[in-house]
């Protein structure tokens, strides 16, 4: 007896692994575009122990090739590229992530009561679409125009906009959800508000919200570069890959990496998060875990 139990608590502590690794071979995506997006997170996060001072300016060496001292060369001022390109992934990562974490709580609570609460439902939506009609690059830059350049406000102008895509989806899903029967009898059996939708309706919103999070942070990236590059994201002072491509874009034939570099970085990043975001959809789609 003792020995079949120490074979099935064997067992059973190695299907966890076991069922990650198989969940890892049904979806690459998933481990392909988290694994890039950790990487680039470390190299961000560890930039001060193995890269300059990335204002350190030296008119000496200005547009100089790659070297032993700066890997990406340097650009017109005499800094290394390589160090505000990683520097760079900071800002972009922070604005990125947080901006996503934003809209998503934020469209996660405006799309729950839309859904469930009728009565504010059609109001509710209607300042929804009045936000999806205006573009977004223009209406960070109006933001940005009033209270001025900042990581700050640059979060928020660029987590308004999305707000209103998950919104709508959140609508969608809980609009679905509280005709279930399982919603239909915790009301009949006296269940309150708060209950219902913590219990019932919350947990089925996270899955799509997970999805179009992550579609949310590769836009935000997007627009973080964009509104930098026209010269009303963050401040020149600070590195960010968007004011890093507008300011060499002069220098493309004699210093091509000023441009490449965190162009690249920019590329890489958006497209590990969106393969991060196709892998969960794969995930989480119903329909594939039939198939399968």
């Amino acid at each position: 007896m003792t020995f079949l139990s120490n074979t099935s608590a064997a067992a059973t502590a190695g299907r966890p692994h076991r069922s990650s690794l198989a969940a890892a071979r049904r979806h690459p995506l998933v481990l392909i575009g988290g694994g890039l997006l950790v990487l680039l997170v470390l190299l961000a996060l560890a930039a001060p122990f193995y890269v300059g001072d990335p204002s350190n300016m030296d008119p000496f060496v200005r547009l100089q090739p790659p070297s032993a001292e700066h890997w990406f060369g340097t650009d017109n001022l005499g800094r290394g590229v390589f160090a505000r390109t990683i520097y760079g992934a900071r800002v972009s990562l922070m604005v990125g992530l947080i901006s996503a974490a934003l809209a998503a709580c934020v469209g996660l609570l405006i799309g729950v009561v839309a859904g469930y609460v009728r009565s504010v439902d059609n109001v509710v939506m209607r300042v929804m679409d009045a936000l999806m009609s205006i573009p977004t690059i223009l209406l960070a830059i109006a933001l940005i125009a009033l209270t001025g350049p900042g990581v700050g406000i640059l979060i928020i102008a660029v987590a308004l906009p999305e707000t209103p895509s998950v919104t709508r989806l959140v609508r969608s899903v809980v609009l679905s959800v509280r005709e279930r029967p399982y919603v239909e009898a915790a009301i009949c059996g006296g269940a309150r508000l708060p209950k219902i939708l913590w219990r019932h309706v919350l947990p089925s919103t996270i899955p799509p919200l997970m999805v179009q999070s992550a579609m949310v942070c590769a836009s935000a990236i997007m627009t973080e570069a964009g509104l930098s590059f026209l010269g009303v994201g963050v401040p020149p002072e600070i590195p960010s890959w968007g004011n890093m491509i507008s300011s060499s874009r002069l220098y493309l034939v004699t210093a091509p990496l000023t441009i490449f570099a965190p162009g690249i970085f920019l590329a890489v990043t958006v497209l590990a998060v969106n393969l991060l975001g196709d892998g969960l959809r794969a995930l989480f789609d119903p329909r594939a875990k039939r198939r399968r």
